[in-house]
C-alpha cells in the first residue's frame, strides 16, 4: 500500500504542469477536484460493465427506480451512466473537453453537486482554451495514479487530500489549520471522547451520532467511526457535519458518499448564520475551530441572536471579543447536547481544540469569562489536556483539548481535571510547514504517547502531570477598592480656566470666571494658605471656602449653589493630593478618587473582608470596599469571573545557576572562540 505523503507527492508533481496558465494559489482549484474524480473512477472501475448494462432497463422504470438499480447494481450510494472510462477519455485528445464534462454529468445527483461546488465545469473550460494540450495531459498523468479502494483505503485517502490542501494552501498563504487537524490528535481526541463509554458501546445494537461543525474533509468524522469498528463492529455511528468552506466541504462529501454513509448529514455554510443541522442534537461532538478567527462578519447575526433569543439561543451565556469566536463554536455545540437521561445517566460529551485564550481571556463580567462561568457552574467541564507546541501545521503555539460533558461520572462531579501533556511528543523525521512533533501512536517504534495521554485522563489521580480541583476553584470575585478624594486648592490660571469645560449653566460658569480670573491686586491670602505670590495652595475644603466667599462678596456676586460649588471644586480648582485632607461630599461622606480606584480578584473559596484585611488594609488604611458592584447574578458584592491559569499550576521554579559557574563557561567558550580565531590568522 502506498504511502500517503508519497502519493500526495505523485500528484503534486501533476500540478507543476499547471505553472504559466495557473497561479501557484491556485492549482487546488484543478488538482482536488480531479483527485476526487480519479477516486470515483477507480471505486466504481469493478462494477462499470454491470452499471452500463442495467442502464435501459433502468431508465424505463423512471428516475426514482433507476437511481436505486444502478445504485444497487454499482454497489454503492451513486453511479455513473456514462460509457467512458480513463482509457476511453484518452483515446479521444480531440474530444477531451466535451468527453470529461459528459463523464461528469452522468454521475448520479449526489455526485454531481460535489464537482458544482468545486466549479470543475469552469476548469475544465479554462484548461481546454489553455492550449498546448493542457486538459489531455493532466488527465493522462492522473491515469498513472491508481486510488482503487483495495491499493488506498479510506483513511490513506484522507490523508491524501489534507497533505494536498496543506500543501495548496502553503502556495496561497492560507492557513491549513482551517481545513485539518493531524491525525494523531484527532485519534486521541476521539480516545477521550469515547473512553468514559467504552462499556456501553460495547454493547449489540448501539447507535449513536456524532457531529463536527467545523468538519473540513471529515477527518475527525471518520477516525471516529473506525474507532468505533474497532471497538465494535455492530456498534452503529451516524455522522453529521457542516462546513463553510466548499472544496473541503465537496472532499468530505465524497468521502462519505463512496464509505457509504448518508452524505446528506454534511452541509454547506457558516453553522453561525445558517446552521443546516438547526434544532438536532448528538450524543458526540468534535471539532478544531479556527484559532484567533474573528467573527465581525457574522456580529449583527449572531447579536440579533442573543438579544432576541437569549438563553433558548445558542449565546445566552456571552460573546467573546470580536477578534476571536472560539468560545462561540463551543457554544454552538452545548446548544446541540442531549439532555441528560434520568434513569441511564446519558447525555453528550464533546472534545473541541483551542489555543490559550479561551483559558483566561476576558475579565470578570466579560463575554469569555461568563461562558467559562456557564460552563463550570453547570459542571460540564470534565478535562483540559495540554498538547505539545509546533503540533498543528499552520502554527507553532500551545494547543489544549477540553472535554465538555453532561453527564460526568461521580466521582468527577463537581471537578475538573488539568493533565499536561506538553512534553509528550517525538520529533518528526521531516517538518510538515509548522509541524515539527507529533504525538506517538506506539507505530514504527514510537511510544504509544496517546495511549498514555489517555491512562491518565482515565485514572483520574493526581500526579506530576494531573491535577484535579474543585469548580469553584477557577472562579474569583473582582471587588472594587476605593480610596478617598485628597484635594488641594490653588486659584492659578490653569485650574481657573477648567471651569470653561465643566458641564455647568453658562451663567454659573460666567460669574465664576468674572471673579476668579487673576486681576492686578493680588489674591488674599487666608487660612491654611502655602505657596507663594497669587497662587497660594490650600490643603482643605474648609481652609480654602473663606477665600472663595471672600471673592465673591468683594465682587458682588452671588455664589454658586451647594452642587455646583462642589462641582467647581472637585473638577476645576482641586487637583489631587495624598497629602491633603479628604475632600467629603455634602452630606460629610467619602468620596472616591477614580484615579486611586482598584480591583483585587478574591477566590470564591475566600471570604471577601478576611482577604481585604489582610491584604489591602495594611497597605492603605484608608481603602473600603466599593458595595455598590455587585454581581448580576447572585447579588453579592464583587463581579464573579472565571479563568483557568493552567500553566501557573503545573508552574516548576528552577533555581538559577550558581554565578561562578556561568562566570566559568564563559571563559571556556572565550578560550575557545580566540582558539578558532588563532587558527583563522594563520
Amino acid at each position: 500500500m502506498p504511502n500517503p505523503e508519497n502519493l500526495a507527492g505523485l500528484i503534486w508533481d501533476i500540478a507543476e504542469r499547471l505553472r504559466g496558465d495557473y497561479k501557484r494559489s491556485d492549482y487546488g482549484k484543478v488538482i482536488l477536484p480531479f483527485t476526487v474524480l480519479r477516486r470515483l473512477d477507480c471505486v466504481l472501475e469493478p462494477t462499470k460493465a454491470a452499471v452500463l448494462a442495467a442502464v435501459p432497463e433502468a431508465v424505463q422504470r423512471g428516475d426514482r427506480a433507476a437511481d436505486y438499480i444502478l445504485n444497487r447494481t454499482s454497489r454503492y450510494t451513486f453511479h455513473n451512466r456514462s460509457r467512458y472510462t480513463w482509457p476511453l477519455l484518452l483515446a479521444d485528445p480531440n474530444g477531451i473537453a466535451a468527453n470529461l464534462t459528459h463523464y461528469v454529468n452522468n454521475f448520479s445527483a449526489n455526485i454531481r453537486e460535489i464537482f458544482e461546488y468545486f466549479s470543475f465545469a469552469e476548469q475544465i473550460i479554462r484548461l481546454d482554451k489553455a492550449g498546448s494540450d493542457l486538459l489531455y495531459q493532466i488527465v493522462g498523468q492522473f491515469a498513472n495514479v491508481n486510488l482503487h479502494p483495495n491499493l488506498v483505503s479510506p483513511h490513506d485517502m484522507g490523508n491524501v487530500f489534507e497533505e494536498l490542501i496543506r500543501r495548496f494552501s502553503e502556495q496561497s498563504n492560507e492557513t491549513a489549520g482551517e481545513h485539518f487537524t493531524p491525525r494523531e490528535v484527532i485519534k486521541l481526541m476521539v480516545d477521550l471522547l469515547f473512553q468514559e463509554d467504552r462499556a456501553t458501546l460495547a454493547q449489540e445494537g448501539v447507535v449513536r451520532t456524532l457531529y463536527d461543525p467545523a468538519c473540513g474533509t471529515g477527518g475527525m468524522l471518520s477516525i471516529a467511526e473506525e474507532y468505533l469498528h474497532e471497538l465494535n463492529d455492530k456498534t452503529r455511528l451516524e455522522v453529521f457535519g457542516q462546513e463553510l468552506n466548499p472544496e473541503s466541504y465537496a472532499i468530505c462529501k465524497a468521502d462519505m458518499i463512496i464509505k457509504g454513509n448518508n452524505a446528506g448529514n454534511i452541509k454547506f455554510g457558516n453553522s453561525f448564520t445558517s446552521d443546516g443541522l438547526a434544532g438536532q442534537q448528538f450524543d458526540y461532538m468534535l471539532s478544531n475551530p479556527p484559532f484567533g478567527v474573528e467573527w465581525k462578519k457574522v456580529e449583527t447575526i449572531i447579536r440579533a441572536e442573543k438579544d432576541n433569543q437569549g438563553w433558548s439561543g445558542r449565546f445566552g451565556a456571552g460573546l467573546p471579543r470580536i477578534s476571536d469566536g472560539s468560545l462561540l463554536f463551543l457554544q454552538h455545540m452545548l446548544a446541540k447536547r442531549k439532555d441528560t437521561d434520568k434513569d441511564t445517566g446519558q447525555g453528550s460529551r464533546l472534545a473541541i481544540v483551542f489555543n490559550g485564550s479561551p483559558l483566561f481571556s476576558g475579565g470578570a463580567g466579560s463575554g469569555e469569562s461568563e461562558i467559562r462561568r456557564w460552563i463550570i457552574e453547570k459542571d460540564w467541564l470534565e478535562t483540559i489536556i495540554a498538547l505539545p507546541d509546533q503540533l498543528f501545521y499552520n502554527t507553532g503555539i500551545s494547543t489544549y483539548i477540553w472535554i465538555v460533558t453532561n453527564h460526568k461520572t461521580e466521582e468527577r462531579r463537581g471537578k475538573v481535571q488539568l493533565v499536561n501533556a506538553a512534553g509528550a511528543f517525538v520529533k518528526k523525521r521531516k517538518s510538515l510547514g509548522n509541524k515539527r512533533n507529533e504525538i506517538g501512536d506506539g507505530k514504527e517504534g514510537r511510544p504509544n504517547q496517546i495511549a498514555d495521554i489517555a491512562r491518565l485522563h482515565g485514572a483520574f489521580t493526581p500526579g506530576p502531570h494531573v491535577k484535579i480541583f474543585d469548580n469553584a476553584d477557577f472562579g474569583y470575585r473582582r471587588i472594587t477598592v476605593e480610596r478617598p478624594l485628597r484635594l488641594n486648592f490653588a486659584l492659578t490660571p490653569e485650574r481657573i480656566a477648567k471651569i470653561q469645560t465643566l458641564t455647568l449653566p453658562e451663567e454659573v460658569k460666567t460669574r465664576a470666571l468674572s471673579v476668579l480670573t487673576p486681576s492686578d491686586s493680588p489674591l488674599p491670602l487666608a487660612g491654611e494658605g502655602r505657596g507663594v505670590g497669587a497662587s497660594p495652595v490650600y490643603p482643605s475644603r474648609a481652609a480654602f471656602l473663606p477665600v472663595l466667599q471672600a471673592l465673591y462678596t468683594a465682587a458682588k456676586v452671588t455664589p454658586p449653589s451647594s452642587r455646583h460649588l462642589r462641582l467647581i471644586l472637585e473638577k476645576a480648582l482641586g487637583e489631587s493630593d495624598e497629602t491633603a485632607e479628604k475632600f467629603l461630599d455634602d452630606n460629610g461622606q467619602d468620596i472616591a478618587d477614580a484615579d486611586l480606584r482598584d480591583f483585587e480578584n478574591v477566590l470564591l473559596k475566600e471570604s471577601i473582608t478576611e482577604y481585604f484585611a489582610r491584604e489591602v488594609l495594611p497597605h492603605v488604611p484608608d481603602a473600603w470596599i466599593n458595595t455598590s458592584k455587585r454581581d448580576e447574578t447572585d447579588g453579592e458584592v464583587g463581579i464573579v469571573g472565571y479563568e483557568i491559569p493552567f500553566t501557573r499550576h503545573f508552574y516548576e521554579y528552577a533555581p538559577l545557576r550558581p554565578l561562578d559557574e556561568i562566570e566559568a563557561e564563559i571563559q571556556t567558550l572565550e578560550g575557545q572562540i580566540q582558539g578558532m580565531l588563532r587558527e583563522a590568522m594563520k
